[in-house]
C-alpha cells in the first residue's frame, strides 16, 4: 500500500511537472529562469521527468526504475540545492524536500517483483 502511494505521488509529479515543463507553464518554468537555468533544460527535465513517470509506473524494468529514481532524487535535491544557493526562502525547499522524500519511500517500500 506504501509503495502504491508514494509511487503513484512521485509519478503525477513527474507527470504532471513534465508536462509543464514541456510547455514552459507555471509554476516551474519562470522558477527555473528565475534561479538563472536557461530556457531550454526545461525540454529536457519535462522529456526526463514523462520517461521517469512511466516507467516508475510500468511492470519489469527493474533496472530503468532505479534509473528513474535516481534521477527524480538528483532533479529534487538539486531543486533544493538551486532555492538555498540563492537564498531563497525555506519554503521552497517544502516541495522538493517532501517528493525527495517520497521518491525514497516508493523506493525502499517497492515489491520484489519490481526490485534489481
Amino acid at each position: 500500500m506504501l509503495y502504491w502511494l508514494t509511487t503513484a505521488l512521485v509519478a503525477g509529479e513527474c507527470a504532471v511537472g513534465g508536462t509543464l515543463d514541456l510547455l514552459r507553464a507555471p509554476p516551474f518554468y519562470p522558477t527555473m529562469i528565475e534561479l538563472g537555468y536557461p530556457g531550454y533544460l526545461a525540454t529536457i527535465m519535462g522529456t526526463a521527468k514523462l520517461i521517469a513517470a512511466a516507467v516508475l509506473l510500468a511492470p519489469r524494468l527493474p533496472r530503468l526504475k532505479e534509473w528513474a529514481y535516481a534521477g527524480v532524487v538528483i532533479n529534487m535535491t538539486g531543486a533544493a540545492a538551486s532555492h538555498l544557493a540563492m537564498r531563497q526562502g525555506l519554503a521552497t525547499l517544502v516541495a522538493p524536500t517532501t517528493f525527495t522524500v517520497l521518491a525514497l519511500l516508493s523506493w525502499a517500500s517497492r515489491p520484489l517483483t519490481r526490485t534489481l
